[in-house]
């Protein structure tokens, strides 16, 4: 059973969260406790179905931070997921990592799961939800809005990424593939790091403009 927490004083009560727990239990919490839990969210909150005939692309992509797989939904999901591994200051990602719940007409609950939460090194939280603007429908702007206010209640930053530059894109994919360690060569490297360390004279790069 999960221990009672004292969470943050001052939330919205209507909001919850459901999360896996490292055991892959579900968990249903008040939305304040998550910062508690926020080391405990490492799996998926629901799985990634892939159908004949399914019009997005759901894979699975193997990160050099993590050193192991995350789930992603689509290839604008791919793509930021990519850049996030590459990005220096990123420590964690968690694909849907919990279903925010809120009150909905008619007595229903609404929930949405957003695509990414991902942790910095200086503590931070960010949580992403990855959509090409140009298919954001009304009812993605309602999820994505009452999603930035849940997360601005817990100090987190939200925000929804657009599609990324092609090119950019393009060169992270193949530099990716040879992040993984099947790649890694340890006397390579070491020659590497000596052949580039021998152009760099007094901070500067021997030969650069």
């Amino acid at each position: 059973m999960l221990e009672r927490r004292v969470g943050l004083p001052g939330l919205d009560e209507n909001f919850e969260a459901i999360y896996l727990d490292g055991l892959g239990v579900e968990q249903r919490v008040p939305w304040g406790w998550l910062p508690d839990v926020v080391g405990e969210l490492a799996r998926p909150v629901r799985s990634f179905p892939s159908y004949r005939g399914q019009r997005n692309f759901p894979g699975w992509y193997w990160s050099a931070t993590l050193g192991r797989l995350v789930g992603f939904e689509s290839w604008a999901e791919r793509d930021h997921l990519v850049a996030l591994d590459f990005d220096p200051s990123v420590t964690g990602i968690v694909s849907q990592p919990f279903w925010l719940l809120r009150p909905g007409g008619n007595g229903k609950t609404r929930r949405h799961a957003p695509d990414f939460l991902v942790r910095l090194e200086d503590g931070a939280v960010v949580v992403l939800d990855s959509r090409p603007l140009v298919l954001v429908e009304e009812v993605d702007r309602v999820a994505f809005g009452v999603t930035d206010q849940a997360c601005a209640l817990l100090g987190w930053r939200y925000a929804v990424w657009d599609r990324m530059d092609p090119v950019v894109v393009a060169n992270q994919r193949w530099l990716a593939g040879y992040r993984h360690p099947r790649c890694f060569d340890e006397r390579v490297a070491a020659l590497l790091l000596e052949a580039f360390a021998a152009q760099v004279v007094d901070g500067r790069c021997r030969g650069c403009r």
